[in-house]
């Protein structure tokens, strides 16, 4: 690896150098060149300037013979070629050739910008002589008029010369500079490797989880910056994985002693993580990566997961495992795409709830049959004429009948708790099981001054429930709204909102002091004790409501006020 990083560095440093080496002197000796012609032209255009007026004053004379002789004798005296041209291109004089052999120059850049009035210049192989040479002409004027052109044209060999000159000792400094620049090179891709090396190695380290290591450069610059940011990273990651490790450790901790069972699924239910709890229970000691019904065969517990995943609310429910009763809760994380569930075991609970639901069905039952029995015989003695302090016997008989209430409210109470008593459900009008009820509180609401008023929208209230336990429902709301309503009214409205049906009971009594409401469906519960002996209330009816409407799958609201009233809104399902 450290071979091969230092060959790409070197060889893309030698790359650049020879490719430099190669076109720096070109195009050196191409501005070289360019140079001295330059000087060159511009030299010879101040010749032809100079003799511009002899040739003119000779080309005037009509003696081309004389004007030929001139310019040969000039050839020794300027080392250069002189050449005279017609207007119309044919040569009129040359110092170098006879200029009737030679052929019409109209044809040659140079002659035709001074044809044009203008100074005209060209380098170019030369078909005559066989050599490059450089011509130069200027235009020859009388009054302003072009009549011919004086060409001067010179070899370039001296120029050649002094570049072939000037070539070597570029190409000499030319290898100097490959052989330093390949010294350098090799110095300077070792020093680069090796420090990219270390680079590689810092980074490679942290990838594999060593944060301890750490990245320390002789030279100073960017690469000394980028060593002390690694060596930053490298401290708040290690701090980071260390603060991460500690809090997995405490939360592992914690997931351990827990006694419910946690346990968490990934997107295709395979369980992603569970604590001890469960695989104490499961028996299965690893179970990361099995699917979850490998490990806990339960239909339910199937479908309670993929009801979570469909409806992204969370589920809770009931079900049995290995004989033992769990109320399990499930939520689907969305983002995350895993399934969390908890286990709570509740076998010993369910054991109790039975064990009290069956004391007070049994007590219940045992104490029926007495209390029907003294109610009977109170009776028979108070329809006796000559029996003295009847009063007595009348106190006796509330008592009996309260108690007797109390016992036949456990009764309906520990049916429905238990769910011993399936609904015997069936096409129900609430319309006409509230006009029934209604009619027997008529003459009690009378009896207290009360108004019952009744707003129900619509004709055809009929929805899927059990009519028993709605008259048992409704006579509980409505005795408790005639007991504890002084004066005013009592309000009983039916609507319907969205494929279920709204119960509203609403009174204007002495209401419920609001830290009261949330403990008023619980058994036994009174908020004035005194009032409710008074009243002969047993402390059930509401629980039996609110378990009335549980097992209909609906829900019920409290709101209330002291001395305003109570308003008790049922929500039932239509179907």
């Amino acid at each position: 690896m450290k071979s091969r990083l230092f060959r790409q560095i070197f060889l893309s440093h030698l790359i650049i150098i020879i490719l430099f080496s190669i076109f720096f002197p070109f195009f050196i000796m191409k501005a070289v060149k360019k140079h001295h012609v330059d000087n060159y032209a511009e030299s010879l255009r101040q010749m032809a300037l100079a003799m511009e007026e002899e040739i003119s004053v000779r080309y005037q004379r009509g003696g081309f013979k004389e004007l030929d002789s001139y310019v040969k004798g000039m050839k020794n005296r300027l080392h250069v070629r002189i050449t005279v041209i017609k207007r119309d291109g044919v040569v009129v004089a040359d110092s170098e050739s006879d200029p009737t052999k030679m052929e019409n120059h109209t044809s040659r850049p140079e002659v035709m910008e001074a044809l044009s009035g203008n100074f005209g210049r060209s380098l170019r192989w030369s078909s005559t002589i066989s050599q490059e040479m450089l011509y130069v002409a200027v235009p020859l004027k009388k009054e302003n008029d072009v009549y011919g052109a004086l060409r001067i044209s010179a070899y370039i060999s001296t120029i050649n010369e002094v570049l072939e000159d000037v070539k070597r000792k570029v190409f000499l400094l030319s290898v100097l500079f490959i052989l330093l620049s390949f010294v350098f090179s090799i110095y300077f891709s070792k020093g680069l490797s090796k420090t990219i090396r270390e680079i590689i190695d810092m980074a490679s380290s942290i990838a594999n989880g060593n944060f301890k290591k750490r990245l320390f450069l002789k030279n100073k610059g960017e690469f000394s910056e980028l060593a002390d940011i690694f060596n930053n990273m490298a401290y708040k990651i290690d701090s980071l994985f260390n603060e991460v490790a500690e809090r997995n450790e405490e939360l592992r901790t914690i997931l351990s002693s827990i006694r419910e069972f946690i346990v968490l699924l990934d997107r295709e239910d395979r369980i992603k993580m569970s604590n001890d709890s469960f695989k104490a229970f499961s028996g299965v000691n690893r179970d990361e990566g099995r699917y979850h019904y490998e490990v806990v065969r339960s239909f339910e517990l199937v479908a309670l997961i993929e009801k979570a995943k469909k409806s992204l609310e969370h589920i809770t429910d009931e079900i049995t495992l290995n004989g033992r009763i769990f109320f399990i809760e499930v939520k689907y994380l969305q983002e995350r795409e895993e399934t969390v569930c908890v286990f709570h075991d509740i076998t010993d609970f369910k054991k109790l709830e039975k064990i009290k639901s069956d004391f007070i069905a049994n007590i219940s039952h045992e104490l029926r049959t007495p209390l029907t029995a003294i109610k009977g015989f109170v009776e028979t003695i108070e329809d006796e004429e000559e029996i003295k302090n009847k009063n007595y016997l009348t106190v006796v008989k509330r008592h009996t009948e309260r108690l007797i209430n109390i016992v036949n409210d456990l009764l309906i109470l520990s049916e429905l708790e238990g769910k011993t008593d399936v609904l015997s459900v069936e096409e129900v009008n609430l319309k006409e099981i509230i006009e029934n009820i209604l009619k027997t509180f008529e003459q009690k609401a009378r009896e207290r001054g009360l108004v019952i008023e009744r707003h129900i929208e619509g004709i055809n209230y009929t929805i899927k429930a059990d009519p028993f336990r709605l008259e048992q429902m409704f006579i509980n709301l409505i005795d408790n709204a005639i007991k504890y309503t002084e004066k005013g009214k009592i309000t009983i409205s039916l609507s319907f909102s969205q494929n279920q049906v709204e119960i509203v009971v609403e009174d204007t009594g002495i209401g419920i002091p609001k830290e009261h409401i949330g403990r008023i469906f619980e058994r036994f519960y009174v908020v004035d004790r005194s009032r409710t002996k008074k009243l002969g209330g047993t402390g059930l009816g509401l629980s039996i409501v609110k378990h009335i409407v549980h097992l209909h799958n609906g829900t019920i609201n409290v709101e209330s006020n002291t001395g305003v009233g109570t308003r008790i809104t049922i929500c039932l399902p239509v179907g």
